[in-house]
């Protein structure tokens, strides 16, 4: 007779609830306040040595200082919650700008278009959307062998 699956629990571990919120929170909310910032002050822009370096060039570095620890190392703490955190910052930030850039002509006017605003709430809400399901799926064991 087979040994009975341990039980699902109504809820994620504390630990895995803890880490997609500081994600959801880390992804959203710099991107409210980039897009209301950028809204109130379009024409601001971000140059380093001449060059115009748009947010998601930004994002993506954020992305790997963030994501490599967290793909090599296990555990959680403050040092985890930071990782977390910078991914999230990095992801929403280059998730914002991705169909901006695909869509439009590049321009500051064209980031506060209707394709560039609906385009990165469409990629943010996929990204919340796909961590809430990963989130839902942990609820249920691996299969033993």
């Amino acid at each position: 007779m087979a040994p009975a699956p341990p039980p699902r629990s109504a809820s994620p571990p504390p630990r895995k609830r803890r880490n997609a919120l500081l994600l959801l929170a880390s992804m959203l909310l710099p991107v409210v306040v980039l897009r209301l910032a950028l809204h109130a002050s379009p024409n601001q822009d971000f140059d380093v040595a001449g060059y115009n370096v748009h947010h998601l060039f930004t994002g993506l570095l954020l992305v790997t200082l963030g994501g490599v620890p967290l793909a090599l190392f296990p555990g959680g703490g403050l040092r985890r919650d930071l990782a977390v955190a910078c991914f999230g910052v990095g992801l929403g930030l280059a998730l914002d700008e991705w169909v901006y850039l695909i869509a439009t002509d590049g321009s500051n006017a064209s980031y506060l278009l209707p394709v560039s605003v609906w385009g990165a709430v469409a990629m943010l809400t996929l990204a919340v959307a796909y961590a809430a399901a990963l989130v839902l799926l942990a609820r249920y064991p691996p299969p033993r062998n």
